[in-house]
């Protein structure tokens, strides 16, 4: 995208927050309790839902095709659910 379309502010900031959520998630295998644990989960899933809203933003202003729009749109979804289930486990509800 960057380099066809010259487009890098939108681009860059989903580069951030998309490779926040791994970042972060390496972090939590390594807390100490279920807090701290739910805490990190929970930033995960900000960042997973800033990528999602990034991603719309440049489909929007046409600097991505439908078809990998929706390829993008769809693993972040499951990425949120999967959030949202192991959040609500590690709460125990």
């Amino acid at each position: 995208m960057c380099n066809e379309l010259k487009e890098f502010v939108l681009s860059k900031q989903v580069l951030k927050s998309g490779t926040s959520i791994g970042v972060l998630i390496c972090e939590g295998e390594f807390n100490q309790s279920k807090p701290d644990i739910t805490n990190k989960l929970s930033i995960v899933l900000k960042e997973a839902n800033k990528t999602l809203y990034w991603i719309k933003i440049l489909h929007d202003t046409n600097y991505l095709k439908s078809e990998l729009y929706e390829n993008l749109i769809n693993d972040d979804e499951e990425l949120i659910k999967l959030l949202v289930a192991s959040i609500k486990t590690v709460k125990g509800k």
